[in-house]
């Protein structure tokens, strides 16, 4: 990190790693449209595998999957039913309606989750000139309780729930893996009772560019043409699979170390500003915090310092570890914190 910005901004800004980029280098490649690209498909077998689904579809990104998998299990003109602060609420740019036509209705939320009782209500409110649901989505890990992992008992009370309703189940699991490290299972136990799942390979996998959306073969053909009404279909993609692959291999096992990082700079952050953060809820790479508790101009005076933070809304500043944040720049960013503490 030396003479570079720490960036604690997101997971996102991780740059490849010499081994990732010979891997794209190297690889074999096709027209992926025409499912002729080697290393595309390596890459959705791989997902599948891992994700105990029959099939998965490479996209530019997680959001794509996320739009993709609602029009595929939704109905328009209906509600699908996620967490008030969930990804697909508040960062997607009201895609669901404009590329769906369906309705986002937020359940009660407590830090990212929701419960069977929930869903149950919402489909109460159906019978009472409420618009009908066709589809539940869940966020694994939740974003809104700062990287908090949905528990499998967590997720069967959900998914229990809509199958009594006859309801499909996407899982944004953008950051799946960072959730299964952080609860000890495999991806593929927190997803049991999903109909589809995606993670992303541009998060805490460390990878450039992508998604995958895993599901059952038939909605998958589905996806596929839904990727390619949204523009997302790729030509020769195997350079951007093959770093998919190359972090599938080498990256999961160290997200234990991004976790570690986060919880340490989470003891710092409460230290320094009291009232901020309960360091024990930090479980994943991301520290979120109560952003009133910073004096004025936080985020600047920290990047003085040469630290990137970054707000998840007007009321929560992230702070989040990543491949490319070792020990040495935890350690760097509580010294500026400090300083800023000192200082007042």
């Amino acid at each position: 990190m030396t003479g570079r910005m720490i960036d604690l901004r997101s997971d996102t800004v991780t740059r490849p790693t010499d081994g990732m980029r010979r891997a794209m280098a190297e690889a074999e490649v096709g027209d992926d449209v025409y499912g002729e690209d080697p290393s595309v498909n390596r890459l959705q077998a791989e997902a599948a595998e891992r994700m105990g689904t029959e099939a998965a579809l490479f996209m530019p990104s997680g959001t794509m999957c996320n739009q993709v998998a609602i029009a595929v299990l939704s109905q328009p003109g209906t509600d699908v039913l996620a967490a008030g602060r969930a990804h697909v609420v508040r960062y997607e740019m009201a895609g669901a309606a404009r590329n769906a036509g369906v309705q986002l209705k937020g359940l009660p939320d407590d830090a990212g989750f929701f419960t069977g009782a929930d869903v149950d209500a919402a489909l109460e409110s159906s019978a009472h000139h409420q618009p009908p649901v066709s589809l539940v989505c869940i966020e694994n890990t939740a974003q809104a309780g700062g990287g908090r992992p949905w528990r499998a008992g967590e997720l069967a009370d959900v998914a229990a729930s809509a199958a009594r309703h006859s309801l499909p189940v996407h899982c944004d699991g953008a950051r799946i893996f960072n959730a299964a490290a952080a609860v000890g299972i495999e991806p593929r136990g927190l997803v049991e009772g999903c109909t589809t799942v995606m993670f992303c390979l541009s998060k805490g996998l460390g990878g450039p560019v992508g998604s995958v959306l895993c599901g059952p073969a038939g909605a998958i053909d589905e996806a596929r043409q839904e990727r390619r009404r949204l523009g997302g279909a790729m030509r020769q993609a195997g350079v951007l699979a093959a770093a998919g692959l190359y972090a599938l291999e080498h990256h999961i096992e160290r997200l234990a170390e991004d976790h570690a990082r986060a919880r340490r700079l989470a003891d710092g952050v409460a230290e320094c500003f009291p009232g901020s953060i309960d360091p024990d809820g930090v479980e994943t790479n991301m520290v979120c915090c109560d952003a009133s508790a910073f004096p004025e101009k936080f985020l600047a005076r920290l990047a003085d310092r040469g630290v990137l933070a970054g707000m998840l809304d007007p009321d929560t500043l992230r702070f989040t570890t990543h491949l490319d944040v070792d020990d040495d720049s935890v350690e760097a960013t509580l010294t500026a914190l400090a300083d800023i503490a000192r200082k007042g």
